[in-house]
């Protein structure tokens, strides 16, 4: 489920599912679209309840999938809503962000880490990989280099590593005061900043790609998919 609780400047969205590490579901990407978008407050706040912040796509739900497509675009339009929400969405990751939720986190304007924060793309072990705009932001964010590297590899990326790749902007020990301290800037100039530097014209056709890509995997390798349920 997607908690949200509102003050004056602030808007903090939760993901809270905490005995699935916050893993996301259909019902809980509609509802995080939303918690973003109708946000009034010129900044919202992202985060994970519990020891994570989001173990991505649950691969309950994606071993059943008959349209794995329209799973990869529902995901899609959650992060294009993030990316393209009004306010200046701020993500405070505390402990792991996998899959799926990494790629919530890339969406973000800013990615703040604690120092438990870890990051991975584990998906290319059993067959797939990050199709919620993932292959878009990541070298972006990252680079070309480290971003194959990252998500070649599915290795796991400490808070460090996150910064020194620019995964992340910052590693402190609460990232609300992020939050916060950019909440005191000026409202119409934060929208303006974040308008400009995020004005990108071509994701959707190499979004469409991306979705049609992890469709053919979802299929390839059900089998991986369903044994990996779980872990």
């Amino acid at each position: 489920m997607i908690r949200t609780r509102d003050g004056d400047a602030v808007r903090v969205v939760t993901i809270d599912r905490p005995a699935r590490r916050n893993a996301l579901r259909p019902e809980d990407l509609t509802a995080l679209r939303t918690a973003v978008a109708d946000a009034e407050a010129p900044v919202t706040y992202l985060r994970g309840a519990g020891e994570a912040f989001c173990a991505g796509a649950d691969l309950d739900v994606v071993a059943g999938l008959d349209d794995p497509a329209s799973f990869a675009r529902a995901g899609q339009r959650t992060t294009a809503a993030i990316a393209d929400a009004e306010t200046v969405v701020v993500c405070g990751v505390d402990g792991p962000a996998r899959g799926g939720g990494v790629e919530i986190a890339l969406a973000a304007d800013l990615r703040v880490a604690t120092p438990a924060a870890t990051f991975a793309e584990p998906g290319v072990a059993f067959g797939l990989f990050g199709a919620w705009g993932g292959t878009v932001r990541l070298p972006r964010v990252m680079g070309e280099g480290d971003a194959l590297d990252f998500a070649l590899s599915g290795r796991v990326l400490d808070a460090d590593a996150a910064l020194r790749t620019g995964l992340v902007s910052r590693i402190v020990d609460d990232p609300r005061s992020v939050a916060d301290a950019i909440a005191t800037g000026e409202p119409d100039a934060l929208r303006a900043i974040k308008r400009r530097v995020r004005d990108r014209r071509d994701d959707e056709a190499q979004e469409r790609a991306e979705a049609t890509a992890f469709a053919d995997l979802v299929r390839a390798h059900a089998d991986d998919i369903a044994a990996t349920r779980g872990d």
